[in-house]
């Protein structure tokens, strides 16, 4: 008699989890292969390269962060503390007060970027500072990151000195502490939303003081700024924590994994740091090419007299760079596809820390004070996806119901697609960054505007990309809950 082969049973997820794990691919995918090319490209083939050197430098501080962070994890819980916990909590206090009075000091005493003014020293290939023109170094950018860094170590210290009391390992799922950090983010950048669609900063302040209009829009937006940090540092403890749980059960499988992770990043933060180092040498050097008229074609300079200073890429130069990035983030992608079923812990890992990180990278490469205001909205919303991430991976593939898709829960998922589609649209229609164009019109100040310039009329705000922020937003979580509630499978 023929003996039957019993057919492996193919893993299951419910499509509400399906559906959260594609918004964050997407997301990945949209900044690593749509939005970072296209900063590098514009920032390369700006008149002026030191929007490239700040960029730059603010993408090497956020990966060697990163690698620093992931170095004291794999020490505190591979698979025990190979450091004493309270020498990581201690180095993380010295570290944290450090990059504190170095952001303080360079906000307050107005010398945010450096070399600036009248300022050189070792001037090389007509810089201020060796090669570097003004503003290369971004002292807040750098504070940040310092910052950044020692609050994480004090974070993963106290967790091991807590576990060096207790042998409990479980994953204890999305627990009361973190939901309550959740909560809290999303309510105070939910209040900064409607508050900036109303009332401009610098409106703010003219109508406060205007005998003062800079040193009140410094108080102003430093309170802003602290109630926007509140909100990071919430969404960062939670994320944080949630991942700390996520992978306390299988730490043999996956700190390996991140470990790797931590690795690549660091190696793309080097690449990162002798961009910021070497471009203008470069330039220089390429300039200099005679073959063929190649110098010419890769390079612009609006001076001869004075490069590499005056000098940038041609458009062909940036087509080339933005083509190398973009292949290189695609198949990066492709490859976590190809390995999923193989190394799912790898690969969960990998994408929820890349939404955190890309999160702090958009926060550290947009620290201008005309800038770092909507970064740290777009910082805390990424990082409230990173949270939820962390915990619907929680045994990701246990079937929640056993109910069909049919033709009811096809709409529901096709149209909770399309609203989240759009709500993301409008979000990020809100910045006003240099090298984007919103194609959702948003001005803040609504109720009280900008304060125009000399012989300039009065600009009232235009809330079209909140307005459809909210609308999207409200109709995506009424589909949701419906796609939810009826348990379907995949």
């Amino acid at each position: 008699m023929q003996q039957a082969q019993p057919r492996e049973v193919p893993e299951r997820i419910s499509w509400a989890r399906a559906l959260i794990f594609a918004v964050g691919f997407f997301f990945i995918a949209a900044l690593l292969i749509g939005q970072i090319p296209s900063y590098i490209n514009l920032e390369m083939t700006s008149s002026s390269l030191v929007g490239f050197e700040q960029g730059m430098l603010g993408l090497g501080a956020v990966c060697i962060g990163f690698f620093l962070v992931v170095q004291i994890v794999v020490l505190l819980f591979d698979p025990k503390p190979l450091i004493p916990p309270a020498i990581v909590v201690g180095l993380g206090f010295i570290v944290f007060a450090g990059g504190l009075v170095l952001l303080l000091w360079a906000v307050f005493s107005h010398n945010q970027y450096f070399p600036s003014g009248t300022f050189s020293a070792a001037s090389v290939l007509g810089g201020k500072f060796l090669w570097f023109p003004d503003n290369s170094i971004d002292f807040v950018m750098i504070g940040a990151a310092i910052l950044g860094v020692g609050a994480a170590w004090m974070f993963y210290g106290g967790l091991a000195m807590r576990e060096l009391r207790n042998p409990d390992r479980r994953d204890m799922g999305t627990t009361p502490l973190i939901r309550w950090l959740i909560i809290i983010a999303a309510v105070l950048l939910i209040a900064f939303i409607i508050f900036f669609t109303l009332v401009n900063d610098q409106g703010l302040a003219n109508a406060i003081n205007s005998g003062n209009l800079s040193g009140t829009q410094l108080i102003v937006d430093s309170v802003l700024n602290t109630i926007l940090a509140i909100a990071i540092f919430c969404t960062l403890g939670a994320f944080a924590l949630r991942l700390h749980y996520l992978m306390r059960p299988v730490r043999k499988s996956t700190m390996s994994g991140l470990y790797l992770v931590g690795i690549f990043v660091a190696q793309l933060g080097v690449v990162f740091l002798l961009a910021w180092l070497l471009i203008y040498p470069l330039i220089a050097w390429i300039h200099s090419w005679s073959f063929i008229g190649l110098g010419d074609y890769l390079t612009i300079c609006a001076r001869l007299s004075d490069v590499p200073q005056s000098c940038g890429f041609s458009q062909q130069g940036g087509y080339i760079i933005d083509a190398v990035v973009t292949s290189g983030f695609f198949v990066l992608l492709m490859g976590a596809s190809v390995i999923w079923r193989r190394k799912r812990n790898i690969v969960v890992i990998a994408g929820v820390t890349t939404v955190a990180l890309l999160a702090l990278a958009t926060l550290l490469t947009h620290t201008a004070p005309d800038e770092i205001l909507i970064a740290m909205l777009l910082t805390g919303g990424a990082l409230i996806l990173a949270a939820v991430w962390t915990s619907v991976a929680r045994r990701e593939f246990a079937i929640v119901g056993e109910n069909n898709l049919g033709c009811l829960g096809m709409w529901l998922v096709v149209g909770t697609c399309l609203f989240v589609y759009l709500a993301a649209f409008a979000f990020f229609s809100i910045p006003g960054f240099h090298e984007t164009e919103p194609n959702v019109p948003f001005v803040a100040g609504l109720m009280v505007p900008a304060v125009p310039g000399k012989g300039q009329p009065t600009v009232f705000g235009s809330p079209d990309a909140v307005v459809m922020l909210v609308v999207m937003g409200i109709l995506a979580a009424i589909q949701f809950y419906f796609l939810v509630r009826n348990r379907y499978k995949v």
